[in-house]
């Protein structure tokens, strides 16, 4: 199967106690079930989050069946997706060039070897 690849960033508040917090969230096993499933419903086959100071990087690698504007219809009409989304901007802050409202940006890719 062939996938393809988004890369996103967003930003944590910078408050270690807030970043440990958010960290534990995300830690194997502790993501909420009804989000991880909310995921792979929407044709994302893996995703990662890596964090360095407080700017997080996403990479997600999708299947054919992957949408964006589906998966950001999906997550709309989830209660729990936004109660999760919610949770976590206690957490999150844009990015300082972000239009208000934009969590996750997307990356540019600039290299590849």
């Amino acid at each position: 199967m062939s996938t393809k690849r988004f890369c996103f960033s967003c930003d944590l508040k910078d408050d270690s106690k807030l970043i440990a917090e958010y960290k534990e969230y995300h830690a194997e096993g502790n993501a909420w079930p009804d989000i991880t499933k909310s995921i792979k419903d929407a044709g994302i086959v893996d995703m990662q989050i890596y964090l360095t100071g407080n700017r997080m990087f996403m990479i997600m690698e999708v299947d054919k069946t992957f949408d964006p504007a589906k998966k950001s219809k999906m997550d709309a009409e989830n209660p729990k997706v936004q109660e999760w989304e919610n949770l976590m901007w206690n957490y999150q802050q844009e990015l300082p060039w972000a239009q208000d409202g934009e969590k996750w940006l997307p990356l540019e890719k600039v290299f590849q070897l």
